[in-house]
């Protein structure tokens, strides 16, 4: 997910999620829960705005929030798909979601759907959702849906 809209940095230097982008958050959200989706995990980069968008998806869809190292936007993506392929493999059923920022997103979402970086496979926007799901029987994921705030 990234993160919601966040108030310019002239408004407020810690950038936190503006009315607006807390408003699509709590929609997608709610969307999201209302089609039951849930997590046990909502890792973010620690930054305010992506930390307050962890901490409304994970009380619409559970998940303890995690600030994590390397979900900054200019971050290599290479360690965070590594990390995700091994908690795949450890808890199968233990959806995380990652909340950050771009050019990260689209980065590491291209690496895993498309297995290359500059892919541009998904098209973020704030608080927009992505679903992805390992693919059945080769290395990578899938799109299995996105829910834009729009569509919430």
């Amino acid at each position: 997910m990234q993160h919601g809209v966040a108030m310019s940095e002239q408004e407020d230097s810690s950038r936190p999620l503006s009315p607006a982008g807390r408003a699509d958050v709590e929609r997608v959200a709610a969307r999201a829960r209302g089609v039951g989706v849930r997590v046990e995990r909502c890792v973010n980069s620690g930054k305010l705005r992506a930390d307050q968008t962890a901490t409304i998806l994970a009380g619409a869809i559970g998940g303890r929030v995690e600030c994590i190292a390397g979900l900054n936007p200019s971050d290599a993506v290479q360690p965070i798909a590594d990390w995700l392929t091994q908690q795949a493999r450890v808890s199968p059923t233990g959806a995380i979601a990652v909340v950050g920022h771009l050019p990260f997103l689209d980065r590491l979402t291209s690496l895993l759907v498309a297995g290359d970086a500059d892919a541009h496979a998904v098209r973020f926007q704030n608080a927009g959702l992505v679903k992805l799901v390992p693919k059945d029987k080769v290395p990578g994921y899938a799109v299995a849906w996105i829910l834009s705030p729009e569509l919430a």
